[in-house]
């Protein structure tokens, strides 16, 4: 398989450029990836939908990676609770070599095909859930073991890769494989191929928790207030929602923790509002 990836940047002696230079030509790489993915919605879509529906009836989402990969989706993960309100567990994000990864790489973890699936069995992964593996090149070891049973297993599959035609766009029952082209340095998927797999994600995930009632109007209703900023956040969305002045909205929010059971329990207790 030729990996796109892989292949030699489009850009010569990157050493001899102004820093100018690069950074005009790295922008320019970047602005790539929006329409990449613009291309492949319907298959996003597709996905969400299914994921969705096993969501519904109680199923959780799993993201599997190494390397960036692996972060983004760790990332993606664990910004679900603080945004939507859901509880930890719901989405789970996985990544080889464990969480020591997360900040310095652990060698050949990714190489190692039992070790995803083993990693997932810790989390009681069944199939009501969907497990979405993450790998640029599409050729992960970790992954493509771990896709391989939970497909054995019934567990919904999607994949995020950068490569036409890789193992993992064959093996996940959903792929979704943004096509940016060659990386500005060569190989370093860090960059427009991890820019692709985060605004993937941040689709996903996002769409999802929509479609699961996280989200009303516009507003993150379910946020968790773990901060002076986001308490500041949820008494402005309270005093937009019912009519009250800023300190009923915070005393509110302080009985029940998020703007969605704030402005519920104002209608009750002022049905006539």
């Amino acid at each position: 398989m030729k990996k796109i990836t892989e292949q030699s940047s489009d850009y010569q002696h990157l050493e001899n450029q102004s820093v100018a230079e690069l950074l005009h030509s790295i922008n320019q790489e970047d602005s790539k990836v929006p329409a990449a993915i613009e291309l492949i919605i319907p298959e996003i879509e597709a996905f969400v939908n299914a994921c969705t529906a096993r969501m519904k009836q109680g199923g959780r989402l799993f993201y599997l990676g190494a390397g960036t990969s692996g972060r983004l989706g760790i990332v993606d993960a664990s910004e679900c609770p603080p945004t939507f309100g859901v509880p930890h567990g719901l989405v789970v994000g996985l990544i080889a070599g464990g969480d020591a990864a997360i900040r310095k790489a652990v060698e050949f973890a990714e190489d190692d095909r039992v070790q995803g699936w083993n990693d997932l069995m810790e989390h009681n992964i069944c199939a009501q859930d969907t497990l979405v593996g993450i790998a640029a090149s599409g050729t992960t070891p970790y992954v493509l073991g771990a896709l391989e049973k939970a497909n054995q297993m019934g567990v919904l599959t999607g994949g995020i890769t950068c490569n036409p035609g890789s193992p993992l766009s064959e093996i996940a029952q959903f792929p979704m494989v943004p096509v940016v082209g060659p990386e500005f340095v060569t190989g370093s998927t860090r960059m427009k191929s991890g820019t692709a797999q985060k605004l993937v994600l941040n689709m996903i995930s996002t769409s999802i928790m929509i479609q699961l009632g996280r989200v009303k109007g516009n507003k993150m209703v379910d946020m968790q207030l773990s901060n002076e900023k986001l308490v500041d956040r949820a008494i402005r969305m309270v005093c937009e929602e019912i009519p009250v002045t800023r300190e009923a909205a915070k005393a509110l929010l302080e009985q029940h923790t998020s703007v969605r059971a704030s402005v519920e329990a104002y209608h009750k207790s002022n049905p006539s509002v």
